[in-house]
């Protein structure tokens, strides 16, 4: 079989040798030393600064939406976030899981981003954050949002899952905004098995968001707030530190996978606009045909050869009735939503795979 993602697995001696390490202090979790390592390590790599680990990716966007006050109305009021429908399921999910209700505004049918021209006509009183995808990696447009945000005196929360080292005119893309959220899934180009992060403008922010993870807690009897159990342990953090000493070569294979789809590919399918002054991180290997027939067609053809390709992402998220959304369509998404499909991209996928998978691909588009 050969799936649409595998999960990278680092050096096993390396990883050992952190084990040994937790083992000998016997310190599991609670901001242990492991975890301090690699937010100090991540920060570094990434060019950030207040980046704090958390449990899951999920639970990053919900740690942002509380320390930066989105969930935060009167008795009787309902928050709402303008955000896109084109993005897995979390990014809707966990808004209204934690009372904010999420409002569908339409996709740039180019960049596969949230279109800035449809949010305003999205905005409402009760609208309290605008929560943009870096779609695959590719970088929103940050000023256009940014502007909007500022207008309406909105908070900016990026989901940024997909974004792992992607830099945007010279510095980290996970800079912008008031927070972004990282999710270190085990499928994901950079991961701790499971694992997020959040990358916050403000150090207040940061400060409560630490917090929140910990149940609320300042100190051993100091209760701040309510909160919640948040935190990445040292097991996990182990991981995170063997893959990041792999990065190099886990972003060069990809690299090698992507040109090879785009050589033999080339022309023959639509592939996503990549921002100007935005850079790559090939975590993902999406294309959209012509019609959802061919990409059924495709899908069948796959199968028949044990490839799992994905249909990353279907259905348009306004479509889901469980989100409570508004009966409004949006027409980019949803069309893009049943043309899209994600080709196996990973460490270790052979060139012969890739000549097989991209002949399975030219002969539906003939």
């Amino acid at each position: 079989m050969i799936p649409v993602t595998k999960p990278y697995l680092p050096s096993r001696e390396k990883l050992s040798k952190y084990i040994d390490g937790i083992y000998e202090r016997q310190w599991l979790t609670n901001n242990g030393q492991l975890v301090q390592e690699l937010t100090q390590r991540l920060e570094d790599y990434l060019g950030v600064e207040n980046l704090l680990l958390v449990a899951n990716g999920t639970l990053a966007l919900q740690i942002a939406y509380r320390a930066l006050g989105v969930s935060d109305t009167p008795p009787g009021e309902q928050p709402e976030a303008v955000t896109t429908p084109f993005t897995f399921i979390a990014t809707a999910s966990s808004l209204k899981w934690d009372g904010v209700q999420p409002v569908f505004a339409d996709i740039d049918p180019n960049s596969w981003c949230l279109n800035p021209a449809n949010i305003e006509a999205a905005i409402t009183p009760n609208t309290r954050a605008i929560v943009p995808v870096h779609v695959f990696g590719n970088a929103c447009d940050i000023e256009a949002i940014d502007t909007i945000a500022q207008k309406y005196k909105l908070k900016v929360i990026y989901d940024a899952s997909h974004a792992f080292g992607v830099n945007y005119k010279g510095e980290s893309l996970l800079k912008h905004g008031d927070a972004a959220t990282l999710s270190f899934h085990a499928t994901k180009l950079f991961h701790t098995g499971e694992g997020g992060a959040i990358i916050f403008k403000r150090k207040e922010d940061l400060e409560r968001a630490r917090r929140m993870i910990n149940f609320g807690l300042a100190g051993p009897e100091c209760i701040e707030e309510p909160g919640i159990n948040a935190k990445m342990n040292e097991l996990q953090a182990a991981m995170g530190l063997c893959v990041l000493d792999e990065m190099e070569q886990i972003s060069g294979d990809r690299q090698s996978v992507t040109e090879s789809y785009d050589h033999l590919l080339k022309g023959r399918v639509q592939k996503q606009r990549i921002q100007s002054g935005a850079s790559l991180n090939h975590a993902y290997y999406p294309v959209a045909l012509e019609n959802e027939a061919r990409v059924m067609d495709l899908m069948s053809s796959l199968r028949e050869s044990d490839v799992l390709a994905r249909r990353y992402f279907y259905p348009s998220l306004e479509s889901v009735t469980s989100l409570g959304a508004s009966s409004m369509t949006c027409f980019e998404s949803r069309k893009l939503s049943e043309r899209i499909v994600c080709l196996p991209i990973y460490s270790g996928l052979t060139s012969a795979e890739i000549e097989m998978i991209s002949s399975k691909v030219l002969e539906v588009c003939q």
